[in-house]
């Protein structure tokens, strides 16, 4: 249930939270610029209880969630979200562009590509230190090792960074260094996981599920929000298809139906989504076209060096060259990628 606030009072709202959890709800406060919003979570079966408050003489009116996502979904939060991490707003009008190498295999690798992309115009830097591979004898990740030496190349280069977590314990651990937390596809159903990640001050960078619907997807989010981190990024990464001259079938059209159905931003992997190099600048540039809030890019200095998916990892020049042409649609879509200095790491949502 959505209970619309007639007052922007914080004693008035704060009495109106206290009745919605003595209810037995959880009670997520959204704070628009028009107006002000309680969603109540919990057993639909009560939510009788809940309309009554619409007697209330600071609340407006009381209405149901026709959508099982009831926090990641629009009924409840009809503004876009922009979630700050670092010195970077992913959603609004800053376009991001994430990039870096799949996997951290070297201190030197990585400052040498941090650098690269920072160059080109990336405004966040990404890099796996937890590798989840499909067979267990390929490159792992350097784990710990792998986090410092990220750590080290934000600090050199200004950049936040992005990585991934693939398990509720290494959420603490990941926490103390990443700027945002990367649920990847595989793990997108991983409730515990993401329950963990919604516990956590970090934004939550969420990948949808190799053969998930949209509506599996933004309930997964749902999980994430439920536990009172509203700092949810979507990344549609490609789903599997019959197809087989790419890796996934990246599916633009997530970025409207997102769009449509949710408030969240989006940002689009055309590296996953099609597994090879020479498709991924097309993508990238077809995915800001259809309203997608950023990029993230696989790049690395020696592909065919590369622990893993070398085949789909553009050079430091070749993403010099697509920077400048998303720049320029970036531009014409009324977007910017320069970084909004002000915002502070871990500082949630606007």
């Amino acid at each position: 249930m959505v209970i619309v606030m007639a007052s922007r009072k914080r004693e008035d709202i704060d009495y109106v939270v206290k009745k919605v959890e003595a209810l037995g709800y959880k009670a997520h406060l959204i704070e628009g610029v028009e107006r002000t919003v309680i969603a109540a979570v919990g057993d639909e079966r009560g939510k009788s209880r809940l309309q009554s408050l619409e007697a209330l003489e600071h609340v407006e009116r009381v209405f149901p969630i026709l959508k099982s996502y009831k926090l990641a979904g629009r009924e409840s939060h009809t503004e876009d979200t922009v979630v700050d991490a670092g010195p970077c707003s992913i959603g609004g009008k800053q376009f991001v562009v994430m990039a870096g190498p799949c996997s951290v295999e070297s201190r030197e690798q990585i400052l040498e590509t941090a650098h690269a992309v920072k160059e080109a115009g990336a405004t966040i830097l990404r890099g796996g230190a937890y590798k989840p591979r499909t067979s267990p004898y390929s490159f792992q990740g350097l784990k710990e090792e792998g986090l410092k030496f990220l750590k080290e190349a934000s600090e050199a280069t200004g950049l936040p960074f992005i990585t991934e977590v693939m398990a509720p314990e290494q959420v603490p651990l990941v926490s103390q260094y990443a700027d945002i937390l990367q649920i990847g596809a595989r793990n997108m159903q991983n409730y515990g996981l993401l329950m963990a990640a919604g516990k956590s001050n970090r934004p939550v960078f969420l990948k949808r599920g190799m053969m998930s619907t949209i509506n599996e997807w933004l309930m997964s989010a749902e999980y994430v929000m439920a536990e009172g981190n509203a700092s949810v990024i979507m990344c549609e990464r490609g789903i599997r298809t019959f197809e087989t001259e790419t890796r996934n079938t990246l599916d633009i059209s997530a970025v409207p139906v997102i769009k449509k159905l949710s408030h969240l931003p989006i940002v689009i992997d055309p590296s996953h989504g099609t597994g090879v190099w020479t498709y991924v600048a097309p993508m990238a540039k077809a995915a800001v076209v259809a309203g997608a809030d950023g990029l993230m890019i696989e790049v690395h200095p020696r592909p065919a060096e590369a622990f893993s998916d070398g085949a789909q990892s553009l050079k430091p020049e070749r993403f010099a060259e697509l920077m400048k042409e998303i720049r320029e649609l970036v531009e014409l879509s009324g977007r910017t990628l320069k970084a909004d200095t002000g915002a502070a790491i871990g500082a949630g949502t606007k």
